[in-house]
């Protein structure tokens, strides 16, 4: 059963876990895995706007991932280039939906190929506002509150802010994204958050799923914001 519009959450974010178990499990490599995943995204997209949900913010690739064996990475930078393709070439019909597309974190770090594309997407879309798709690539929680603090550190150092003027609005305003979520989702069974949106989920509600993320169904996002809606949000109050 779809939640009421009153008890949907505006912002969820999700992390998105599980698909190299998922591919072990088909007896298949991991970036097949990966596959699966990256489809099951424009899945997702489209039915947290059907639930009436306006952002979704999706842990993709964190900074610890770079990491990963270097067939496997090689093989993720591939399916990004692609996905990200596909993605620009279907931009009518992202600016018909109002869809803007932001990508979070030192996304400087990727090869050209995958963030030439990511560029081209944030830019093709910025100024559409009905509906929000934040992509967390190269993404750290730390890292984000590290890179904040170097850029308001910066402002102090050129005279352009005085230490006291530091606020959590101003902390805010120089993170990678100024928004917070009121959910936040992650499959697979795990229950951490790996440094996931660490300031601005600080009063989020959290919801952990067995399923992997491949595995994940319109209904598990339903299941997600009907149990979200149950809860009394108190804010520390």
């Amino acid at each position: 059963m779809n939640p009421s519009e009153n008890q949907v959450p505006r912002h969820v974010g999700i992390i998105l876990d599980g698909n190299r178990r998922f591919a072990k499990r088909l007896m298949l490599k991991p970036w097949k895995g990966h596959e699966f995943g990256a489809e099951k995204v424009e899945k997702v997209m489209n039915w947290a706007a059907e639930i009436g949900i306006k952002e979704l913010t999706l842990y993709a690739f964190s900074i610890e991932n770079f990491n990963r064996p270097k067939e496997e990475f090689d093989m993720l930078m591939d399916i990004f280039e692609k996905t990200f393709q596909e993605t620009i070439d279907r931009i009518s019909e992202l600016n018909e939906k109002g869809l803007r597309v932001r990508f979070i974190g030192r996304i400087e770090m990727f090869p050209e190929k995958v963030k030439s594309k990511m560029y081209r997407l944030m830019e093709l879309t910025k100024n559409n506002n009905k509906h929000f798709l934040n992509f967390a690539m190269a993404y750290g929680g730390r890292a984000e509150i590290i890179d904040a603090t170097k850029k308001i550190a910066n402002q102090v150092k050129e005279g352009k802010l005085k230490p006291e003027e530091i606020t959590e609005d101003l902390i805010g305003k120089n993170l990678y994204l100024n928004s917070d979520p009121d959910l936040v989702i992650r499959t697979s069974g795990e229950k951490r958050i790996s440094g996931f949106l660490l300031w601005q989920g600080s009063y989020a509600e959290f919801y952990f799923i067995d399923k992997l993320w491949p595995e994940f169904e319109k209904e598990d996002l339903i299941n997600a914001v009907n149990d979200y809606s149950q809860r009394q949000r108190r804010f520390g109050k």
